[in-house]
């Protein structure tokens, strides 16, 4: 399917400011190790019919790929992604459907998996999300961060996924990433913290033409995000710490 971005490997333009974000919280603690699993960058062919109570890799990738359907309010609950089809993964489900007018039943049949499909590019992106938008805007390249460069790209790949319920949540207007994956040299050399969130994979500041930070705040409280930048900067920061096991951080709360 084709993106709604140009496929360029050339950086974008990069405002300094943007690349002090995603940090952690002060105080926080001591930095884990990250548990996010590596996944294959493939395009996924579904083989069953899966419920609650189902088990495997294919309930993983449902999970990747519902995980942007984690509340219908504001709420600091994300959907596991552990292959195990429990109530939050059949939750998450129903929400998506009912956002993508299927029938809501909980399960991913054929017609909930053809939509996830739809989603998805060839190379494993979004629909509306290339990988050159969030690599490092020195090297061009997912390498030289805190993790490999398969398991960064994997961490974007399923940020990606979030991106797509946030954009949908946002009545399908484009988002623009500015800042996604950074190196540790980028990182150090544009003043970001040491553990920023960018290291990984797992954060992007985005700007939103016509919709003001506040309402993509608002409407990445559902998303799973559980790294929120305050609204009141010139752009909006998401991330999924806690998929690393660091602790939520909402700088202004729930709004």
């Amino acid at each position: 399917m084709a993106s709604a971005f140009p496929s360029s490997s050339a950086p974008r333009p990069f405002d300094r400011r943007t690349a002090l974000r995603g940090t952690l919280a002060a105080g926080i603690g001591v930095v884990l190790g990250p548990v996010l699993a590596t996944g294959a960058a493939q395009a996924y062919s579904w083989s069953r019919t899966l419920s609650q109570g189902a088990t495997g890799a294919d309930v993983t990738e449902l999970q990747i790929r519902v995980a942007g359907w984690a509340a219908d309010s504001a709420s600091q609950s994300r959907v596991a992604v552990d292959g195990d089809f429990g109530s939050g993964t059949a939750a998450a489900v129903r929400r998506f459907q009912a956002a993508y007018g299927l029938a809501v039943d909980g399960s991913a049949g054929p017609a909930t998996q053809a939509q996830l499909n739809a989603l998805e590019q060839s190379d494993s992106s979004t629909a509306h999300f290339d990988f050159s938008e969030f690599t490092d805007r020195i090297s061009g390249t997912f390498s030289g961060g805190k993790l490999s460069a398969a398991d960064v790209k994997e961490n974007v790949r399923r940020a990606m996924y979030k991106l797509e319920a946030l954009r949908k949540k946002l009545g399908n207007v484009p988002i623009t990433v500015n800042s996604g994956f950074r190196s540790i040299a980028h990182n150090a050399d544009v003043g970001g913290a040491s553990d920023s969130m960018h290291l990984y994979g797992t954060a992007a500041d985005l700007a939103v033409s016509g919709v003001s930070n506040k309402t993509v705040y608002q409407r990445a409280e559902t998303c799973g995000f559980s790294g929120l930048e305050t609204y009141t900067a010139d752009h909006q920061h998401v991330d999924s710490r806690a998929d690393l096991g660091r602790a939520w951080w909402w700088e202004n709360g729930t709004v």
